[in-house]
């Protein structure tokens, strides 16, 4: 990510929200003169670690293909007993989409040279990018045009984190999990969504360097 940022021409820590850390860092494309798609990437980190910080390293191979590429700040948590303070959580899973929601609106609207969006989350943040798709844009009065995702290893079954220690910070219920995820994320739910869906199984990564790799061009996801 670092030499990411030193590569590219980039806008750091750009707010998309009220709160301190809703931010994006926005690589741009090398010529962006014109009309450019973009990359959203939404990292892993079982909802509460990691942040754009370390989230820049795919954005060399892309901004060198006219893509541009954002990385976005989650709240992040220190491990807490039960009670989290709302300002300092996200709260749940229902919040955590919105925040990704509110990031996208926001860069339709301050950024219309952008011509269609494409979502890649890893782990939790596949978990999260397709939450997305289902998304109702209608109080967000503008809809993304959102192409496609790419979903890397991708957490979807919630029900057995309730028992974990992950559960911890995030202070899931059984309730409330039932109410965000009506049905399992599933291919065949995002295919009757209306997405054509195709999975890739890739050989010789694990659930690390199967995203780490999109730093470098030849990888195969970052062609895909």
């Amino acid at each position: 990510t670092e030499r990411a940022r030193a590569s590219a021409q980039t806008s750091l820590h750009v707010p998309y929200g009220k709160g301190d850390r809703e931010k994006l860092d926005i690589y741009f494309p090398t010529d962006h003169s014109g009309t450019f798609p973009v990359l959203v990437y939404i990292h892993g980190g079982y909802w509460q670690c990691l942040s754009k910080d370390e989230s820049g390293f795919a954005a060399p191979p892309l901004v060198s293909q006219g893509v541009a590429v954002v990385a976005r700040l989650w709240l992040r948590m220190a491990w807490r007993p039960l009670t989290l303070p709302s300002a300092l959580c996200p709260g749940h899973m229902d919040t955590m989409v919105l925040q990704v929601c509110r990031s996208l609106a926001f860069l339709v609207e301050q950024y219309p040279e952008i011509r269609g969006i494409y979502l890649c989350g890893h782990s939790a943040g596949a978990h999260l990018a397709a939450m997305v798709l289902f998304t109702d844009w209608t109080e967000f009065h503008v809809v993304p045009d959102i192409k496609g995702a790419v979903l890397v290893s991708g957490v979807y079954d919630l029900e057995p984190i309730l028992h974990t220690y992950v559960n911890d910070a995030l202070n899931m219920s059984r309730w409330a999990l039932r109410s965000l995820l009506p049905a399992p994320l599933s291919p065949q739910a995002l295919r009757a969504a209306g997405w054509s869906v195709s999975l890739l199984d890739l050989a010789g990564v694990d659930h690390f360097d199967v995203i780490e790799k999109l730093s470098e061009n030849s990888y195969i996801l970052t062609q895909v």
